[in-house]
C-alpha cells in the first residue's frame, strides 16, 4: 500500500452511524453517547449510510466549532470508504509536491481555487519558465462502485455539468485541462461516468474527452493513519 500523503488528525475514532439529518450533519453513537458529526459531503453517498454500521470520525481542529467531530470515512463492508470531499483537492497538491503526479511533470507551481471567469476551479498548474500551457484541474470525490466500476456522480449534478462546460471552453482556447477523480474505496476495477444516475453528465463527459479534457482517475490508499495515492484506474470506453 502507498504511504500516506495526507494524515488524519490525532484522536480519530470509530463510531456507530445512527442517521443523517439536515445537509451537513449525521448522528453517531460514541462511547455510549449520541454525538453530532459534521459531513462536508453533499452527495447522496448512495448505499453507504446504513444504521448500525461503523464510521470513522476525526476531532474538530477548531475547539469552538459546534460539532466536535468530522466524518472522514464509512465502513459498510468492513473496509474504509473515504467520504470527506476536501480530500481530492488536498491530494492533488500533496501528490504534486511529493512528485507522485506524473501528469503534472514539468510544472513548477500549483494555485488552489484558481479563478476562471465567474467561477473557480480546484487547481491551476503553471510553469515558471513559460514553456508549458496552463493546466487547469477540477477535483471530484468518488464513493460509488457498481459492477466493479467506480462511478461519478452519485446524484444528479448540475454543478458537475457546468464544470465540464468550463473545462471544454478552456481546452478550446488552448489551455490544458483535466478532471481528477479520486476514488476513495478499493473495490473498483476501472472508472466511468454514472450514466444510470445522470445520463446528461455522462454524455457531456465523453464529449469533453473528445474536446481534449483529460481524465485522471486514481484509487486512494486508505488506512486509519491517512491517505495515499494509489494506482491510476482504467477509463471505461464510451458505450
Amino acid at each position: 500500500m502507498s504511504e500516506p500523503l495526507i494524515f488524519y488528525p490525532q484522536g480519530c475514532r470509530r463510531a456507530i452511524f445512527i442517521r443523517r439529518y439536515k445537509r451537513f450533519t449525521v448522528e453517531a453513537m460514541l462511547d455510549g453517547e449520541v454525538v453530532g458529526v459534521h459531513t462536508n459531503n453533499t452527495g447522496s453517498m448512495l448505499g453507504l449510510l446504513r444504521e448500525g454500521q461503523e464510521i470513522y470520525i476525526s476531532p474538530a481542529q477548531n475547539p469552538k466549532r459546534k460539532l466536535k467531530w468530522t466524518l472522514e470515512a464509512v465502513l459498510p463492508f468492513g473496509e474504509m470508504i473515504g467520504v470527506n470531499t476536501s480530500v481530492p483537492n488536498k491530494m492533488l497538491q500533496a501528490a504534486f509536491e511529493a512528485e507522485q503526479l506524473a501528469e503534472a511533470e514539468g510544472y513548477t507551481s500549483l494555485k488552489r481555487e484558481a479563478k476562471v471567469g465567474s467561477s473557480r476551479l480546484d487547481g491551476l498548474f503553471t510553469d515558471d519558465a513559460g514553456k508549458l500551457p496552463r493546466l487547469w484541474v477540477e477535483c471530484k470525490n468518488v464513493t460509488l462502485v457498481e459492477d466493479e466500476v467506480a462511478c461519478f456522480p452519485d446524484a444528479q449534478t448540475e454543478r458537475g455539468r457546468k464544470h465540464l462546460m468550463e473545462l471544454m471552453d478552456l481546452a478550446a482556447k488552448g489551455d490544458r485541462v483535466a478532471l481528477f477523480f479520486f476514488v476513495q474505496r478499493s473495490d473498483g476495477k476501472c472508472f466511468g461516468p454514472a450514466d444510470f444516475i445522470d445520463p446528461e453528465y455522462a454524455e457531456l463527459f465523453y464529449k469533453a474527452l473528445d474536446a481534449g479534457v483529460e481524465c485522471w482517475a486514481y484509487e486512494a490508499a486508505l488506512s486509519e493513519q491517512g491517505i495515499g495515492l494509489g494506482r491510476r484506474m482504467r477509463l471505461v470506453s464510451k458505450p
